[in-house]
């Protein structure tokens, strides 16, 4: 019995024996994970090149040039004069002392990013000193370089990735000291854009020298480079709706109505996107967040404003639809408690979008929202606005529209629940509402929204999402969601009265003389939206040619006054150079290039940054101070 026991101590011995020696075996000559993670096998990755932006004609907007970024290891860094070191680097002593106290927190044995961005001629002027400094190590890498200042709010940015964002990966694809695309289409096609990284081993000795690649290269990975993005946008045309927006604030967004694709998106005051590409990305982010006219604000997207009479135009298309009138409907301005512009008799729907008829849209918005009761009763007005709410959703109003920017605000499309809250349930009557008929009250939208608007009365009734890129990794191939349709529900041949009236509008009605292009049908609606403080907002949303249209925009420009006088002479300049390649009225063009209407916008208090913003947004304060220009007896004969 005891033979026995003793066999199988020896068998179980020899048992245990052979299986480590497979485990080493496997270890090490098949597995390779044990020695990839041992301090002789160093991993050095390999981060791809972003992709570049292009314009809808090819033109290069966005691409990279390469630099190199300079990482410690705080266990190797060894140095006896600090100060020569921080002569080389160009940087000063505190500088040093708290790069590296950085560095020491994230890993004492691990490289960690100490310098961005050296030039290929920084690098040449350090290179050979920097044997003298063990513990530094470079990685190529590479900068945004953009072709023109221009386009910068719908582009957006790259920075360094936050703790936050490392922190909340899904996949962990980003390391310390990665750069992210934080806003615009950087960040919208981030993961299109970022490309693949890749990784490549070399064994190194005991001090850190490298001896070659591990394994001949054979697990190393090739980094693939990020896809390009082909945009929707006309370089030319941004630069020069940009040139005609200098001395202003407000925005421009001009669309193709029968794609979507937006041509030219302007947020004013704007800057530099050269500016977020260096070095001091923090020093010129806090100049630019601490601006009081706020240019890091893209109004075009997140702009808060009251369409005012452009807002006519749904009005009209809506109550024609529901059979609340007709397209010859004429009302009287008996009952109505707003004023009109001294205009003539009107004929009918047309001729109340070409005179902006006030007293006309407060009507029918009334028999609208009663829908034709024989009493004027709660329930009747709750039916009627809820049917107009549920239409006028449809033309984008109160939700987003999906743009491929991050940012874009819903806007404001009160409903029944909205105005129960506000006054109490079944407590609120036509009287609380009534300002909604001219496009004021509590209805807030953003640039955007207007040109959409444009395009939709330009298709005669449905539109595509607007969105800035229409190829990703190759010319015409956009994501699926833009290339659908989405229907108004109101029939063409009622859109048809609304662009006579529209044309009309251009040629004899709200619109200055001077904004008429020859040769071109434009069809345009203005709007004046209200202010509490400062001027009003002047708007002007048009198409043209009026068939087979080819441009749609919007122009807001902030606290300038009437839309017909200040908005529409800027969209009637876009489109003349989108449409002919040139513009034949220079003198015109060479006085709203040059008209400074800065005195006249509302300044906010400025505010100082939020330690590790990542996007440039600031949050939204309320104005607190205001220059009031006067307005001129000229400018009070017509309010769009």
């Amino acid at each position: 019995m005891s033979e026995n026991r003793k066999f199988f101590v020896y068998g179980l011995f020899v048992v245990v024996g052979i299986i480590y020696l497979i485990r080493l075996l496997f270890l090490q000559v098949l597995d390779n994970t044990y020695e990839t993670a041992s301090n002789s096998i160093k991993a050095i990755p390999d981060v791809p090149m972003r992709g570049q932006i292009y314009d809808r004609k090819g033109n290069l907007i966005v691409f990279n040039t390469l630099v190199y970024d300079l990482y410690v290891t705080p266990n190797k860094f060894k140095v006896k004069d600090t100060l020569s070191l921080c002569n080389l680097l160009k940087i000063t002593k505190n500088d040093f002392d708290s790069l590296m106290r950085v560095a020491k927190i994230y890993s004492r044995a691990k490289p960690s990013l100490f310098m961005r961005q050296l030039s290929k001629e920084d690098f040449a002027r350090i290179q050979d000193a920097m044997v003298d400094y063990p513990g530094f190590e470079y990685l190529k890498s590479s900068i945004r370089t953009y072709s023109a200042p221009t386009f910068a709010h719908a582009l957006g940015y790259v920075s360094e990735i936050s703790k936050k964002q490392l922190d909340n990966q899904d996949n962990l694809y980003y390391h310390q000291g990665d750069l992210v695309g934080q806003s615009g289409l950087e960040k919208y096609y981030e993961e299109q854009l970022r490309g693949r990284r890749g990784v490549r081993y070399v064994m190194q000795d005991v001090h850190g020298v490298a001896k070659g690649p591990w394994k001949d290269g054979e697990l190393d990975t090739i980094a693939s480079a990020g896809q390009n993005l082909y945009s929707s946008i006309d370089l030319k045309l941004q630069q020069y709706s940009d040139s005609l927006m200098a001395g202003k604030a407000g925005a421009v967004v001009a669309i193709e109505p029968s794609s979507g694709e937006i041509l030219a998106m302007t947020s004013a005051p704007t800057y530099d996107p050269a500016l977020f590409a260096t070095r001091e990305f923090s020093k010129n982010y806090s100049k630019l967040y601490r601006d009081p006219y706020k240019p890091l604000n893209n109004r075009a997207l997140s702009g808060s404003y009251r369409p005012g009479s452009t807002f006519k135009t749904v009005q009209a298309l809506v109550a024609m639809q529901e059979g609340a009138i007709s397209p010859g409907s004429i009302f009287s301005h008996a009952g109505a408690p707003m004023k009109c512009h001294g205009h003539g008799g009107l004929t009918g729907v047309s001729s109340a979008i070409q005179w902006s008829c006030n007293p006309y849209f407060y009507h029918v918005f009334r028999r609208m929202l009663y829908a034709n009761s024989e009493k004027n009763t709660f329930k009747a007005s709750a039916i009627g606005l809820t049917k107009w709410h549920d239409y006028t959703e449809k033309f984008g109003f109160g939700h987003k529209l999906g743009i491929d920017l991050p940012s874009e605000s819903s806007g404001k499309l009160p409903d029944v629940k909205y105005y129960d809250k506000i006054y109490g349930e079944k407590r609120w009557k036509f009287s609380n509402i009534y300002s909604l008929s001219i496009g004021e009250g509590e209805l807030l939208i953003n640039p955007l929204k207007l040109a959409n608007l444009a395009a939709i009365i330009a298709n005669r009734g449905w539109y595509i999402a607007p969105h800035l890129v229409k190829g990703v990794g190759k010319n015409n191939n956009p994501l699926a969601q833009y290339t659908e349709k989405h229907e108004t529900g109101v029939e063409p041949h009622y859109f048809e009265t609304v662009v006579n009236g529209m044309e009309m509008a251009v040629i004899r009605g709200t619109v200055s003389r001077g904004a008429i292009i020859p040769d071109v049908q434009m069809c345009g609606k203005t709007g004046t939206s209200q202010n509490k403080k400062g001027k009003d907002h002047s708007i002007f949303i048009a198409f043209a040619p009026k068939y087979n249209p080819k441009i749609a925009i919007a122009v807001l420009v902030e606290n300038a006054g009437f839309g017909g006088f200040y908005a529409a002479p800027v969209a009637s300049l876009i489109i003349e150079k989108y449409i002919k390649g040139h513009v034949d009225r220079k003198a015109y063009e060479h006085e709203w290039k040059n008209k400074n209407l800065m005195q006249n916008v509302i300044i906010l208090k400025p505010q100082t940054p939020k330690p590790k913003e990542e996007k440039p947004t600031p949050p939204k304060s309320k104005p607190e101070a205001t220059i009031v220009k006067q307005t001129t007896a000229a400018e009070k004969k017509i309010n769009g």
